[in-house]
């Protein structure tokens, strides 16, 4: 007698990942970046990394009891990591209090607002930086140099600062490289260490848990694009090898361009969001009033995602093809 057949909806294929197990590897990936966040800005990081996690957990459980949803959802691990990540785009010398708000707006307008997580459209952390970039400009352009600098002074500029506004380039003055490499340096809680961000991002790449043509992507565009402006003009232009170790570039790149929910679904929209995020933060940084580019080039190229999947995706087997 035949064997009789089987009928089921699709998926057919399933894979052994889940939402938990990507958010954990997510989490491990950024211990590397916190640990330096707590070493370079002591307790300020620290302070700053708990709260943020604290009120996007509690943002969570309200408007999933708003909604009239089980909480389980908090136990996925996506609140953690978008509070994590937005503590890491703060300035160790920013406000708990002010970052209290950046979590619940992260969290309500950012992920709940367009109905959780799968649905929305932005990056959440960098919904809640936009938000607190704009409400608290001041707070979020102050920065204090890491403790491991014995230096006297109460502010402190940022590598992509003095390239910007003290002429950086023309001075002789950028910060080095090897400081820009292990982190010794003044910014963002969690971008300033690159060997860090890197070590967490080769992580994922090695478990498959990112698509490796983000960060590459942006980084052949924005060092392309850097280095031919370089090129004819060392005096003016920083290299392209500081562009991408200075500021948010590895922390955009490896852990925020490369979120599952808000990056292209297909092989040639990943191509031209990776290569149009890298062209748009060197835009931004060469050519605007802001020194860095980071969160607007991703929260940009956020928008062009669902036009990417729709008239990017292959064509299926038998379909004709479009005239």
């Amino acid at each position: 007698m035949a064997e009789p057949y089987v009928v089921q909806s699709s998926p057919h294929l399933r894979a052994k990942d889940t939402t938990p197990r990507i958010m954990v590897r997510v989490i491990i990936a950024l211990l590397p970046a916190s640990l330096a966040a707590v070493y370079y800005f002591r307790l300020r990081g620290l302070v700053l990394m708990a709260v943020c996690i604290a009120v996007c957990l509690a943002t969570e459980a309200v408007f999933l009891r708003a909604r009239k949803r089980p909480l389980t959802p908090l136990l996925d691990g996506s609140a953690v990591i978008t509070g994590l990540l937005l503590a890491m785009t703060l300035p160790p010398s920013f406000p708990p209090g002010f970052a209290v708000i950046g979590a619940v707006v992260a969290i309500a307008i950012g992920k709940q607002a367009f109905g959780g997580l799968g649905h929305n459209i932005f990056n959440p952390a960098l919904v809640g930086r936009a938000f607190l970039a704009a409400a608290f400009p001041v707070a979020m352009t102050t920065w204090l140099p890491p403790v491991t600098l014995k230096v006297d002074i109460v502010t402190f500029a940022t590598p992509l600062a003095i390239l910007k506004f003290q002429g950086g380039a023309a001075q002789g003055i950028l910060t080095p490289l090897q400081d820009l490499f292990w982190g010794n340096i003044g910014g963002c809680v969690g971008e300033t260490s690159a060997i860090a961000l890197l070590v967490g991002g080769a992580y994922l790449l090695l478990k498959r848990t990112i698509d490796w043509r983000i960060p590459l992507g942006s980084a052949l565009a924005l060092g392309v694009f850097s280095g031919a402006f370089w090129l004819a003009d060392p005096g003016r232009y920083a290299s392209p090898l500081f562009h991408l170790l200075a500021g948010g570039f590895l922390l955009g790149a490896l852990f925020m361009a490369t979120d599952m929910v808000t990056s292209p679904v297909t092989s040639k929209g990943t191509w031209v969001y990776a290569l149009g995020l890298g062209l748009t933060i060197g835009i931004i940084r060469l050519f605007s009033g802001y020194p860095e580019g980071v969160m607007y080039g991703i929260l940009f190229m956020n928008t062009f995602v669902p036009l990417l999947n729709h008239y990017l995706r292959p064509r299926i087997l038998g379909e004709r093809a479009k005239k």
